[in-house]
């Protein structure tokens, strides 16, 4: 059950005082909507991910999409045609946001604008959702999430597995203590791309219609190659405009022992791996080991782009993408991926809790608990002041890579100490025009 609140009860929980409601620049976010009121929706990004979403929202009749933006006319042209004329199209997010009658914006934009899409957003009083992975940077993570709390805007990150039903059983089943005290969780996500990975081709010309300059925006600009924009699978194989696999699909794996055990945000974060059998014209590495401290348990996080072993979860063999999670208490180990989960005891250490522990109720699905929730003012499970705990560990492992060492990371302070060269890479540096709107 949802939390509902008003909007000065949610900023005060939110440790944001009454003056945080008159700052310069800030619109307050909009009112509950009506029942009998569809819910006007604006998009950010229609590349394949985008209409994906896009399609999903159209099937629901508490929506009218009103407003497409995107840099490219062949996409922005199809997603209007979706709408079956009822939408206007935009190239530029802010003229949208001001011009476009809107309760409420679905980011869908490549990652590196995923920050500034979203700030603009919170900016214009509207709420939010926004595609993951929610930021590259720390920084990013923070300012996104100050941002949600300052404006008060209904916010859900698109971790869809998040509303899955196995989710919420191991999430209830942990916290029964069947497990004893957990002390280790591993993740896995593995597939096989061959060392040929997503292919090679020709630099050219941007195709008519894409605003290539854009598209780049506040990323590190390079020569035009279709690979880049042929959508968010090909995305994460340029580190600047995705941060790699990791940001790719650790946010959906990590998700599940962040719910379960409550993490916080880790102490220390070691990182290592590399691009080691894939030669294609991405940057990514296609191998990496992260591994998290906290102060009661250690987290790792095993991807591999060349090797498609699922340990246990396995299944029939062959090439495959798959992925796991494994929680390992002093009684025994409960191991999960989306779909199923099975416990393994520690010889008669592991008995039945017994009892009637926790329950979360099932979702409505993802996608409709924000329009609930964009109705009641009530928190989505999967907010941006839940998620961006997630988000910053991803951050911290890809620095951690970056540096080849390990960083120590301060939670209350929110900020990597007795490093100042890791320190200053919390915060991208963006390319000219666009500033990185934290103090």
């Amino acid at each position: 059950m949802h939390e509902q609140r008003s909007r000065r009860e949610f900023l005060a929980a939110a440790g944001v005082g009454a003056a945080a409601m008159a700052l310069p620049g800030w619109i307050p976010a909009q009112g509950a909507v009506s029942a009998n009121d569809r819910i006007r929706l604006g998009w950010i990004g229609v590349g394949p991910r985008g209409q994906s979403l896009l399609q999903a929202f159209l099937t629901s009749p508490e929506v009218e999409v009103t407003a497409i933006c995107d840099v490219w006319d062949a996409r922005r042209n199809a997603a209007l045609n979706m709408c079956g004329g009822t939408a206007r199209g935009y190239t530029d997010h802010r003229v949208m946001l001001e011009e476009a009658p809107l309760d409420a914006v679905v980011v869908a934009s490549p990652p590196h604008w995923h920050a500034l899409h979203a700030l603009a957003v919170c900016e214009a009083g509207k709420d939010l959702y926004l595609e993951k992975p929610m930021t590259l940077y720390v920084d990013e993570a923070l300012a996104v999430r100050d941002a949600v709390r300052g404006s008060g805007v209904i916010s859900q990150v698109g971790t869809q597995i998040h509303a899955g039903e196995n989710y919420r059983r191991v999430v209830e089943l942990v916290r029964t203590g069947v497990l004893g005290k957990v002390h280790t969780v591993r993740t896995l996500m593995v597939m096989n791309q061959g060392p040929e990975g997503i292919g090679r081709a020709e630099e050219c010309a941007p195709f008519p219609g894409l605003d290539w300059e854009r598209w780049c925006g506040p990323a590190a600009a390079r020569p035009f190659n279709p690979l880049i924009v042929d959508g968010s699978y090909n995305h994460c194989s340029f580190m600047d405009y995705s941060g790699g696999w990791t940001p790719g699909m650790a946010p959906h794996i990590l998700d599940l022992p962040y719910w379960a055990l409550e993490l916080g945000h880790p102490t220390r974060v070691s990182a290592m791996g590399g691009r080691f059998v894939i030669q294609d014209q991405g940057d990514c590495p296609d191998t990496q080991e992260v591994q998290f401290q906290y102060p009661e348990c250690t987290l790792t996080w095993s991807m591999s782009l060349v090797n498609s072993y699922g340990f246990d979860f396995q299944g029939a063999g062959g090439i495959a993408r798959r992925l796991g999670i494994y929680f390992q208490g002093v009684n025994g180990t409960l191991m999960a991926d989306y779909t199923e989960h099975r416990l393994i005891g520690e010889g008669d250490r592991l008995q039945d809790p017994g009892g009637d522990g926790e329950r979360i109720a099932a979702s409505p699905g993802h996608q409709q608990e924000w329009l609930d929730c964009i109705r009641t003012r009530s928190l989505p499970s999967c907010n941006v002041d839940y998620h961006y705990r997630i988000d910053i560990a991803c951050s911290l492992a890809n620095l951690a890579f970056k540096l080849g060492r390990s960083v120590a990371f301060d939670p209350q302070r929110e900020t990597i100490v007795g490093d100042p060269e890791a320190a200053a890479l919390l915060r991208p540096v963006y390319r000219e025009p666009w500033r990185f709107p934290r103090a």
